[in-house]
């Protein structure tokens, strides 16, 4: 009895014995090991405590002497001076359209014909006046040779000159009505205008559509054509930065659509008059345009200053863009980081980044800030 006592004790034992030596093994293979890294967040949402901050190496800002810059966003527009109207004087009915808002035309290309009765009534009057000058003509030579014979009195022949000459005015009258209507060909009667381009450029706005009314001078242009060779970029510049702006002052342009693309500009106008909502001045920029600038893109406009000013300058990895904005993390006391909000410049030879602000030159800041944002998180 007294063995089977001890028998049953020895297997109790057993498990306690067992659990402790595992435990051992385990401290003995972590005993070596450093202690994992503890991360405490202070009641402020951007300062971080860690045990070990030396696993964060650290870079001092740099000095980086650079004109001031001021970058405003724009759209592209055409230059009115390069805005032709195209016009009908003759009032009447579309019955072809040979062009299309958006196309590319050249000087002379039909754009559309219409059907007039100015043109009608202005051919009809130019017959007239063309069998009227026929018949003077005969007069005169009829009444010249009755002078030349005696059978003519000298007043005689010269109403018959009188006649002749302003028949021939009439002619000549009738004819330019004709080409001012647009009809040039004053062989083939017709009540049809052909409308043609005044000059090489880009349809920018069309007015008209088959079978619509042409009211002449009074109506709308049924187009408007635009040379793109040259477009203005306005702009809208703060009241508190105009100083940064000047007549004749060179201006780098970026297009949103083409982001690797860089253009240069000048500006010819400020505008004098602010607009009293968000006290702004339009800034005009002529650029010439390569052919990828299209009326209405967005783009953004970069003003160099005159004079350079000091700012800092920290490897490109050291700054954290995260929601929209340029982030740094600068070490303070009792193993803390402070997360600081800077607005960076742009990118500078040996993978460093301009810092126009949040850091003065001689800052430290943490050298990886992608590595430490992904450690505090975790």
């Amino acid at each position: 009895m007294k063995s089977g006592r001890l028998l049953i004790f020895g297997l109790c034992l057993m498990p306690g014995l067992l659990a402790a030596g595992c435990r051992d093994t385990e401290n003995d293979k972590n005993a070596g090991a450093p202690p994992p890294l503890k991360v405490e967040q202070a009641s402020d949402p951007d300062v971080f405590q860690v045990d070990h901050p030396d696993q964060f190496p650290l870079v001092t800002a740099v000095e980086h002497f650079a004109a001031s810059q001021l970058k405003t966003t724009g759209t592209v527009t055409p230059d009115i001076s390069r805005n032709v109207p195209v016009i009908s004087v003759a009032a009447g009915r579309v019955v072809e359209i040979a062009a299309r808002l958006g196309d590319t035309v050249k000087k002379g290309q039909l754009l559309l014909r219409v059907q007039s009765a100015d043109v009608a009534a202005a051919f009809s009057d130019y017959q007239k006046a063309v069998a009227d000058e026929q018949l003077t003509r005969t007069q005169l030579e009829r009444a010249q040779l009755l002078y030349d014979k005696g059978a003519f009195s000298l007043n005689d022949l010269q109403v018959a000159q009188d006649t002749d000459a302003k028949a021939k005015v009439d002619v000549k009258t009738a004819a330019e009505k004709l080409r001012v209507l647009g009809n040039t060909n004053l062989d083939q009667p017709t009540g049809i205008v052909e409308i043609r381009a005044p000059v090489s450029g880009v349809i920018t706005d069309q007015q008209v559509t088959n079978a619509s009314g042409v009211a002449g001078l009074g109506s709308p242009n049924p187009f408007t054509i635009s040379d793109l060779t040259y477009v203005w970029i306005l702009c809208d510049v703060y009241e508190n930065d105009l100083s940064n702006v000047q007549l004749g002052q060179n201006v780098d342009i970026s297009l949103n659509a083409y982001p690797d693309k860089n253009f240069a500009g000048v500006i010819s106008n400020v505008g004098l008059i602010l607009d009293p909502n968000i006290r702004s001045a339009k800034v005009r920029i002529e650029v010439r345009n390569p052919g990828l600038m299209r009326p209405g893109m967005f783009v953004t406009a970069t003003f160099h200053g005159q004079k350079k000013e000091k700012r800092a300058s920290v490897p490109a990895d050291a700054i954290l863009h995260l929601h929209d904005r340029d982030w740094v993390y600068v070490p303070t006391k009792d193993k803390k980081f402070r997360r600081v909000e800077v607005r960076a410049g742009e990118m500078l030879p040996a993978k460093m980044q301009e810092v126009v602000a949040g850091l003065v030159p001689g800052d430290q800041v943490v050298a990886n800030a992608l590595e430490f944002q992904n450690t505090v998180e975790q």
